[in-house]
């Protein structure tokens, strides 16, 4: 019997997708529990629309990461901070920071944790981020740290 998964089970497949069970396994077990639905015509279509929304979706998300990389690519910013004698800053430079200063300055919101550091930066200069937009999509951007 073809069914079409509410969740995912083990052995058998994943939620969305369109299984072939054993029909006493299907009738006794994954339909009245509501683990899933029979695949007649009606709930095959609904199924196929449901996937065509979530790729376009996904592909306006990935078209808008793009266009947020193009943007940031460009961009430099500048974060005034006290420092001491040698160089080295009295706290940190963290990545909502980094955020709240795009915002900012460049009216770009981005969500602190797409931005990728290993560390929080510590010294005056120049640093290049990394930034991670979107699964396959990511963006550098330069952040000068000055002496306030």
């Amino acid at each position: 019997m073809k069914v079409i998964l509410k969740k995912d089970i083990r052995g058998l497949g994943t939620e969305g997708s369109l299984v072939n069970a054993a029909d006493g396994y299907a009738r006794n077990y994954l339909l009245p529990r509501g683990l899933a639905i029979e695949a007649n015509a009606a709930n095959v279509n609904v199924m196929k629309m449901r996937q065509d929304a979530d790729d376009k979706k996904e592909e306006r998300e990935h078209d808008a990461a793009k266009e947020l990389a193009e943007k940031i690519k460009g961009i430099t910013v500048t974060i005034k901070a006290k420092t001491g004698d040698s160089g080295k800053l009295f706290g940190s430079i963290t990545s909502k920071d980094i955020a709240d200063c795009l915002e900012s300055e460049h009216k770009l919101k981005l969500d602190k944790k797409k931005i990728n550091m290993e560390d929080p930066i510590k010294t005056t200069g120049k640093h290049e981020i990394d930034i991670r937009l979107y699964p396959g999509v990511a963006a550098t951007l330069v952040v000068n740290i000055e002496h306030e």
